[in-house]
C-alpha cells in the first residue's frame, strides 16, 4: 500500500461513512469531532505518514482519562470510543492497520436514564391547538401546519429528521400510509390515523398558497421552502407554551411518548421496534422499563398489601 498521511486516511474514512455506510452528514460530523479529540489527545500530526499500529491500547486509555478529566460525560466517552473503534475497524479492513487498540477499553459507567414522556392528558392538551379556523390568515396557516406536524410526530413516532424530510410523494392516501426515510437511509412504511389524516389534509389546503412551485417538501416555511429541523423544534416549544404545558417538549419526547403509550396498550415489543425503525430490539427494550414503572404505580395504588396506612 502507498504511504498515506493520517489526514488522507481520515478523509477516506469519512467518505466511506457517507457513501458505503450511508451515514447522514450530521452523524459524520459527530465522528469528525470525536476523532479530532483523539488526534489532539495523542498529539498526532495529521500531515505525517505515521503507522496506525504505533497507537497502543495504553494511548486510548490515556485519551479516555484526559477527556474524562476535562468533563466529558460517561455517555459521551462511550460514543467517543465507538467512533475510535469504527475508525480502526475500517483501517484493519483496508489493511491500513493490523489491530484495533480500542477493543476492550471500557468507558466510565453511566446510569441509564429513562426517556421523558408526556402522559395522555398532556398529549391531548398539546394537540388541542384550535386549528378548526378556516380563514387563511398567516397565523392560521402556520397553526394548521404545526398541528399536522404534531399529529404525525406523535401518531407515527417520527424522528425529527424523518418529519422534516417528508415529501408530498411519501403519502399514500388510499392505504393511509407514509413512507419514512430513517437512519442509514432505511425506509419504512407507517400507518397514520384519522386525526393525522384530517390535520395533514387541512394543512395541504394552505400549503399550496405558500410552497414554491418546485418544492416537494410536505412541510414548508412561510417563505415556501422546506422547514428546517431547528424551526420545527422552535414551533413545537412555542405550541407547548401556548397550550399551558409546563414541560420542555421536544420532538424526541413525542417519539418516546408514542412508543411508551403503544407498548402500554399492546405489549407487543417487536411491533413497536418495527414502527420506530430500531435496528436492534435492545434499543426498544428501554420502553419496557417505562411500562414497568406504570405497572408498579398501578400495583402500589391498588393492591391491598401495597397500600400504606
Amino acid at each position: 500500500m502507498p504511504a498515506l498521511t493520517l489526514q488522507q486516511d481520515l478523509a477516506q474514512f469519512y467518505r466511506y461513512l457517507q457513501s458505503e455506510r450511508r451515514y447522514s452528514t450530521h452523524t459524520v460530523l459527530a465522528y469528525r469531532r470525536d476523532i479530532q479529540h483523539f488526534i489532539d489527545s495523542c498529539f498526532l500530526d495529521e500531515s505525517q505518514c505515521l503507522p496506525w499500529d504505533d497507537i497502543k491500547p495504553a494511548d486510548i486509555r490515556r485519551c479516555v482519562a484526559t477527556l474524562h478529566r476535562k468533563g466529558l460525560s460517561g455517555k459521551s466517552l462511550q460514543r467517543w470510543l465507538s467512533s475510535i473503534r469504527s475508525l480502526f475497524n475500517y483501517l484493519c479492513r483496508f489493511k491500513r492497520a493490523s489491530n484495533n487498540p480500542a477493543i476492550g477499553i471500557p468507558a466510565p459507567k453511566v446510569a441509564r436514564r429513562l426517556p421523558k414522556t408526556l402522559n395522555v392528558d398532556e398529549i391531548d392538551r398539546l394537540l388541542q391547538t384550535g386549528t378548526g379556523k378556516t380563514a387563511a390568515t398567516a397565523e392560521n396557516k402556520l397553526l394548521s401546519r404545526d398541528n399536522a406536524m404534531l399529529e404525525l410526530m406523535y401518531g407515527c413516532g417520527l424522528r425529527l429528521s424523518e418529519l422534516s424530510g417528508l415529501n408530498l410523494s411519501d403519502i399514500d392516501w388510499q392505504q393511509q400510509i407514509i413512507m419514512v426515510t430513517g437512519k442509514g437511509k432505511k425506509q419504512r412504511h407507517l400507518p397514520f390515523g384519522g386525526k393525522a389524516k384530517a390535520a395533514v389534509s387541512h394543512w395541504l389546503d394552505f400549503r399550496i398558497q405558500l410552497a414554491q412551485n418546485d418544492e416537494m417538501a410536505l412541510f414548508v416555511s412561510s417563505r415556501g421552502s422546506r422547514l428546517s429541523n431547528s424551526s420545527i423544534q422552535k414551533r413545537l416549544k412555542k405550541t407547548a407554551i401556548r397550550q399551558g404545558l409546563n414541560v420542555n417538549v421536544s420532538p424526541h419526547m413525542l417519539r418516546h411518548s408514542f412508543a411508551s403509550h403503544l407498548l402500554e396498550s399492546s405489549k407487543d415489543l417487536r411491533a413497536v421496534q418495527e414502527l420506530l425503525g430500531h435496528a436492534n430490539l435492545s434499543t426498544t427494550q428501554i420502553y419496557t422499563h417505562l411500562d414497568f414503572q406504570h405497572l408498579a404505580g398501578v400495583y402500589d395504588n391498588a393492591h391491598p398489601r401495597a397500600r400504606k396506612k
